[in-house]
């Protein structure tokens, strides 16, 4: 990795503030590592070269004048690609939106107009997917190990930011996709709580779960980004006019004091590796001041089954808008506006985004709504009561991130055993509560695993706090 990479989001801000390094030279080293790694990543879909190195010499330009810029101007970044971005191609992985320029830019890209973006990440198609070999453009490689998988569906954002092609990425998370990347990739990545960050052009996959969080190659960097792109946007119903905290501040403050829980179930559930570190993360805790004590969670293991009937019909809902009509892949020949749509969609969509769309409008039929959907929803809302109950009593919850490390690429996987790879991930989603994957230790074969930190809702500044002290006590251990 080239040292402008790991000086991470914060170091690099400082060294451009002083002018140790122009905005052009971090964009520039950036890119010859893009050109360098991406034939063996592909986590890119889209380089915006050109347009990275104007913005960088703008950026150099006011710095030169004086004028005030922001934390993160200059700073080179990348963007899961269904997050919209005007003048730029933004495909969400598909064929459905191969040619898809959108006329705006999504708020959180907006908020980081002053950053260096250097393109467009790969992701499994419109996010439904976690190993990101659901591409239509092809898969990503795991930086660690490019015959493994990097996580998903923002793997192409994780595997970014560990190769150092990015200083950071936003990525999307519904059910998981930016805390399990990044804990595949060995980097820290962040979802916000539930409305904290504007989901304006975010494409939409199931909109009552989606959220635009950072990945960053560690808990300050994460921080850094999170403090720009949180806060209310009048353009979205959802977001929350709650005052956002400043996160760094006191971010060393340590963990003493703090009380946190291990649900009994994900631990049971969670493989030797991820069991092994995620103890160890706990001892780490107990060791710097905090109490941690074991509890038990009984719904744990119904979140999952019931987010995949959730998730999967709102993206049957969502995903009807790409009818062949109005944007999107338009199949030719059709002979009549019913064939033209069935051809588009059939051409448009991959085999993943099907089987979501098949599962999500059955459970929405008469017949099976409120045996299975209904059914979800009150285990949704159950299940957000007993964390809700959990965390008013430690505040913080410590699980694995994964229950497994990456998996070789190509193999293939039942569905039902691959959707096991949101098992830990899933739960701070169907509660809107805020999240964060950061690596801790290794497995057998060197590969990096990551813990997660679940928070109360809208206490991102308390769980980045923790976060760090771990972070910077597996440092000194080794880990």
């Amino acid at each position: 990795m080239h040292e402008l990479a790991a000086l991470g989001v914060v170091g690099l801000s400082r060294a451009l503030k002083t002018r140790a390094v122009s905005a052009r030279e971090a964009a520039l080293a950036c890119l010859r590592e893009v050109e360098r790694r991406e034939p063996g990543l592909h986590a890119f879909l889209t380089v915006t070269e050109e347009e990275a190195l104007a913005q960088a010499d703008w950026v150099d330009a006011r710095r030169a004048a004086g004028e005030p810029l922001s934390p993160l101007a200059g700073i080179p970044f990348g963007l899961k690609d269904n997050i919209c971005t005007r003048g730029i191609r933004t495909t969400c992985a598909s064929h459905m939106l191969e040619s898809f320029v959108p006329p705006y830019s999504a708020a959180a890209a907006e908020r980081l107009s002053q950053s260096v973006l250097l393109g467009k990440l790969n992701m499994d198609e419109f996010g439904m997917g976690n190993s990101t070999q659901c591409s239509a453009f092809g898969g990503t490689a795991n930086p660690w190990d490019e015959a493994r998988v990097p996580g998903g569906s923002s793997g192409g954002a994780a595997a970014a930011v560990a190769a150092g092609e990015v200083l950071f990425a936003l990525g999307s998370d519904t059910g998981g996709s930016v805390r399990q990347p990044a804990a595949f990739c060995g980097v820290t990545g962040l979802k916000p709580t539930y409305g904290r960050v504007s989901r304006y052009g975010l494409v939409a996959f199931a909109s009552s779960l989606d959220q635009i969080g950072p990945l960053a190659r560690d808990v300050r960097g994460c921080a850094a980004v999170y403090q720009e792109i949180a806060g209310r946007d009048p353009r979205d119903a959802t977001s929350s006019p709650a005052p956002v905290e400043d996160c760094l501040q006191d971010l060393e403050k340590g963990a003493a004091g703090l009380r946190a829980a291990l649900p009994r179930e994900a631990l049971e559930l969670a493989g030797p590796d991820a069991r092994r570190c995620t103890l160890e993360a706990a001892r780490a805790l107990e060791q710097l001041g905090a109490r941690v004590e074991e509890i038990s969670l009984p719904f744990w293991k119904d979140m999952l089954p019931a987010y995949y009937v959730l998730s999967s019909a709102e993206a049957s809902s969502n995903l009807a808008r790409y009818d062949g009509v109005r944007y999107g892949r338009r199949a030719q020949g059709a002979g009549s506006w019913q064939e033209l749509m069935r051809r588009s969609r059939s051409e448009g969509f991959g085999r993943e985004v099907k089987r979501r769309i098949l599962l999500g409008t059955f459970v929405l039929t008469k017949e099976r709504f409120e045996a299975y959907y209904a059914r979800a929803q009150r285990v949704r809302q159950a299940a957000a009561a007993g964390l809700a109950g959990a965390l008013g009593r430690c505040g913080l919850l410590l699980t694995p991130t994964s229950p497994e490390g990456p998996w070789q690429r190509g193999r293939s996987l039942p569905p039902a055993s691959a959707y096991q790879a949101d098992l830990f991930t899933v739960p701070a989603s169907m509660a809107g509560l805020p999240a964060l994957s950061l690596p801790f230790g290794t497995d057998g074969e060197g590969l990096p695993v990551g813990v997660q930190l679940i928070g109360r809702a809208f206490e991102e500044k308390l769980l980045l706090q923790a976060a760090f002290a771990l972070e910077e006590a597996g440092k000194g251990a080794g880990l």
